[in-house]
């Protein structure tokens, strides 16, 4: 009787943990890289096929969306950007908050291809966190709505809007403050608001306009030599700090500035874009400290690359588009040795999400295409939608989740 017991709540749990939904908790997904590798996901789909459900959203806004369990979370901003709202869908589709966190009188000038409410929320079990840069930053309990805290005292000017992501670490929740004005990284209590630690970029910009002082990148968190570090690209530069305490750890100078790609990592090689306007790729060696030079640096690569759209980064090989041709590029990550370069077509905002098989990069104008993961360049599918995309899908329960300028979309097979 004991055994039947047992073994019935052993059944009980592990289907318990089996039904479980999937999380996409923050910009590019659970491990910062736009993968997910066990997910299968429709390879084409139009309006009508392949929809599982679509929902308007209200106001403009570039944040992608955060999936935790049986929510969907993003930032949007109503009323021309004066009112900064959250909102949460449920993964049926259902509107279950729609909740005004800020209220901005004086807005700054912002790029035409940017919103008021761009950065990507991160969540965790119990707390979505959002940040809208210079005009607040705020705790949401998920459960019942209310707002834990805010803060709108962590004041920049970004030039063009705001654009880096939030990202929790352990008991901190962490972001860039890369402005026209000043440059530092800040750690809030992720509990109370409270500044834990805030650190000033060191390399000095005295000899560059304010212009060249800014930029958009989420930073990441990956283990090096057994340690946490924080990779943090910045304007002039990349750093790495310990996130537990600020300290910078190593630095290297990067002529160019306004960057935006996310860091991919293989190894203890990062791959960043430094610049926006003259996007190139540089391969770093993570693993050593103080002052980084050039012998730090791998191999760069500067065909067709990235000012906006994060890289991937799959069994060896670097995947990325460039905004403005629509040129997509394979290249050895060891080497930085060009395997295929074709043209896709469109011009690319968002970051590019993959499966085992596939890449699925989503231009402007709303249309996706689909290749083939790999060193033979393949095109799968093209799929339209009505609108345009500006922010990088998610995926969660072999789903795919897009918000374009009109709706959010949750594709599938029915």
């Amino acid at each position: 009787m004991q055994f039947r017991m047992t073994l019935a709540f052993f059944t009980l749990a592990t289907l318990t943990t089996s039904i479980q939904a999937e999380n996409w908790p923050r910009f590019r997904g659970p491990n910062a890289d736009g993968l997910h590798t066990s997910a299968k996901l429709p390879t084409q789909w139009n309006e009508e096929e392949n929809v599982v459900w679509k929902v308007a959203t209200p106001g403009k806004g570039h944040s992608s969306p955060v999936i935790w369990n049986d929510q969907i979370w993003m930032g949007t901003a109503l009323k021309e950007g004066h009112d900064l709202h959250a909102i949460c869908f449920r993964r049926d589709g259902k509107l279950l908050h729609n909740l005004k966190l800020f209220h901005i009188e004086k807005l700054e000038a912002s790029n035409a291809l940017n919103s008021f409410a761009s950065p990507t929320p991160v969540i965790e079990e119990g707390t979505v966190y959002l940040y809208f840069g210079t005009y607040g930053v705020a705790a949401i309990d998920t459960t019942s709505g209310k707002i834990k805290w805010r803060r709108q005292d962590i004041r920049l000017n970004h030039q063009e809007g705001p654009g880096s992501s939030p990202i929790l670490h352990k008991d901190l929740l962490i972001f860039h403050c890369d402005g026209y004005d000043v440059q530092h990284i800040t750690a809030l209590n992720k509990s109370t608001g409270n500044t834990v630690w805030e650190t000033t970029r060191s390399l000095d910009l005295s000899g560059v306009g304010n212009h060249a002082r800014k930029a958009f990148v989420t930073p990441v968190v990956r283990k090096v030599n057994g340690k946490d570090l924080l990779v943090s690209p910045a304007a002039q530069g990349c750093y790495a700090y310990d996130p537990n305490t600020g300290k910078e750890i190593w630095r290297i100078a990067c002529e160019g500035f306004s960057a935006v790609p996310q860091p991919v990592f293989s190894g203890n090689l990062v791959y960043i874009v430094p610049d926006f306007g003259r996007p190139e790729i540089w391969a770093v060696d993570i693993s050593g400290e103080g002052v980084l030079t050039e012998k730090d640096v791998k191999w760069k690569y500067s065909t067709a690359c990235p000012s906006t759209p994060s890289l991937i980064h799959k069994d060896g090989l670097l995947y990325f588009v460039a905004d403005k041709t629509g040129v997509a590029s394979c290249i050895n990550a060891e080497t930085g040795e060009l395997v295929w370069r074709e043209r896709i077509g469109g011009s690319f905002s968002t970051s590019p999400v993959a499966t085992k098989d596939h890449i699925y990069f989503l231009d402007r104008n709303g249309t996706t295409t689909v290749v083939s993961i790999g060193s033979k360049f393949n095109v799968v599918s093209r799929n339209t939608l009505s609108a345009g995309c500006m922010a990088s899908p998610a995926i969660a329960d072999n789903q795919l989740f897009v918000r374009t300028a009109t709706h959010l979309y949750c594709l599938g097979t029915k």
